[in-house]
């Protein structure tokens, strides 16, 4: 939680949960659940809608009585669907006085750091405007996320790309199973997972998609559900038919399955940093930024003195002293070619001096990890 008490929460509704097990969108449960979101965000919190649907909303516009299983008419019926879609969600948030924006993304948007960080600085942009983000697979042209349960794997990168406080993950489940309902009756309600690790047992028993119309299963969620809390999100996977399920959730009432975070949203970003590929640049810094990084502040360029080797805007650099010695690294906010024009520039002449400007700061100390 921010310190100023704000939440911010990635809302994960599944085809199952929008269309309440029907072949087509369920109005009055999409009504039921954008009301609940709604009363999220005027109670001052931050809600950001990863949904799914847009498949399920151009079947019903065009009538198919079958979902086809070639790649092509899938992506034909999300291309038909999905402008239906976002038009239902700007209606209804707009009964609330609500402005939501549409944004479509691909796991690949969040895999290259250029991209991810425009991804990140777009939707912290809405957030700032109390714009709500709708987000969705970009099944126009996607083809290996249709088949796997994008959109649970996708709420979850986005949990981690905006430090999210949640990640709920609304389904046609009450929560993380024992076993498979459908073939033993004797299944129980998994209520908290709180351990470094999930039981091997709940992997094996959490199944694929029932649905004809959804590309998840339990299994994806569970995935997600482990990605996000090792980003610091508190995780909670509930029924999306519950009353008023989102509004009992941030009460603290025991309901579906919650997966108590494992570090810090901090924490996490440290670690996709570090986790990433060897980092292609060097950046040498005088002994005043040295000591200011060693605090807690930003990098700025006129500490910068020197730039060795060619990067993009958004990719990890290393940091050295003046004594050649790495001291961190992080995701740097100008390219190598642009960054050599600017050493040792105050930050309110990277402006005049580029033409464009990417923040005042390298490298943000929120993007920078001290070894």
């Amino acid at each position: 939680m921010s310190p100023n008490g704000i939440q911010r929460f990635v809302i994960k509704l599944g085809t199952s949960t929008l269309t309440s097990g029907t072949s087509q969108l369920s109005l009055p449960r999409m009504v039921e659940l954008v009301r609940q979101m709604a009363q999220l965000h005027t109670s001052g919190n931050e809600v950001i809608l990863v949904t799914s649907g847009a498949i399920a909303a151009g079947r019903e516009r065009l009538s198919f009585r079958q979902l086809p299983k070639d790649i092509p008419a899938k992506q034909m019926l999300a291309a038909v669907g999905q402008p239906r879609l976002m038009a239902i969600y700007e209606q209804l948030f707009g009964l609330y006085g609500l402005t939501v924006a549409q944004v479509l993304l691909t796991r690949s948007d969040l895999a290259d750091r250029r991209r991810y960080l425009n991804s990140r600085n777009t939707l912290a942009a809405l957030l700032a405007q109390r714009i709500i983000p709708v987000i969705n697979e970009n099944d126009t042209v996607a083809t290996e996320e249709i088949r796997v349960g994008d959109n649970d794997s996708l709420s979850a990168l986005v949990a981690n790309l905006v430090e999210a406080d949640w990640l709920i993950l609304l389904t046609d489940q009450p929560g993380l199973l024992t076993a498979d309902p459908r073939q033993d009756p004797t299944a129980e309600l998994v209520r908290e997972i709180s351990g470094a690790e999930i039981p091997q047992d709940l992997w094996r028993a959490a199944g694929g998609s029932a649905g004809s119309l959804g590309t998840g299963g339990m299994h994806t969620k569970l995935q997600a559900a482990d990605l996000a809390r090792r980003s610091g999100a508190q995780v909670i996977i509930a029924s999306g038919i519950e009353l008023n399920i989102l509004l009992r959730l941030v009460e603290g009432e025991a309901l579906g399955t919650r997966f108590q975070p494992l570090s810090s949203a901090l924490e996490g970003r440290k670690r996709f940093i570090l986790a990433g590929r060897r980092a292609p640049g060097l950046l040498v810094v005088d002994e005043g930024a040295a000591q200011a990084m060693r605090r807690g502040g930003s990098l700025l360029p006129v500490g910068v003195t020197d730039v060795q080797g060619t990067f993009e805007r958004g990719d990890t650099v290393r940091i050295a002293s003046p004594d050649n010695d790495e001291i961190a690294r992080g995701l740097v906010n100008y390219a190598s070619t642009d960054l050599i024009r600017i050493i040792g520039v105050q930050s309110d002449a990277i402006e005049s001096t580029l033409g464009f400007f990417y923040g005042e700061e390298v490298i943000h100390r929120n993007n920078m990890v001290l070894l």
